[in-house]
């Protein structure tokens, strides 16, 4: 894998990491004690009727899904910034061996290459 390979996944996954971050921003307040965690916060639409509490409730769950699947995605592109500076990223965690250009390009959170990957989701 060529340096400037690396360099266009690297500049790749900030973008990716400074949208998920707004998003988040959005339904969530960053931890003060993890500044790559967010914690959810309660909407409240400002009414005690119980239509208010059930819309209440409603967007609050929703918003935890979302935030959920957004924090792993964020998750998984800190680990990956963090294997560039390693000097690991492009190596499958498992196999050890270099994981296809291709496959980076396309999820450039990987940490498995293609062989790995099917294999442990046929083992589920």
């Amino acid at each position: 894998m060529t340096q400037e390979f690396i360099s266009q996944m690297k500049n790749q996954l900030i973008e990716e990491k400074a949208r998920l971050e707004r998003d988040l921003e959005d339904i969530a307040k960053k931890d003060p004690k993890n500044p790559n965690r967010f914690q959810m916060t309660y909407p409240e639409a400002g009414g005690d009727s119980e239509d208010d509490n059930s819309v209440e409730a409603s967007e609050y769950a929703d918003e935890l899904s979302i935030g959920a699947k957004l924090q792993t995605e964020l998750r998984d592109v800190v680990k990956a910034l963090e294997s560039i500076e390693h000097g690991t990223y492009g190596i499958c965690k498992y196999c050890k061996k270099e994981i296809d250009p291709k496959r980076l390009e396309a999820r450039p959170t990987s940490s498995a290459c293609i062989s790995c990957k099917k294999t442990l989701t046929q083992e589920l």
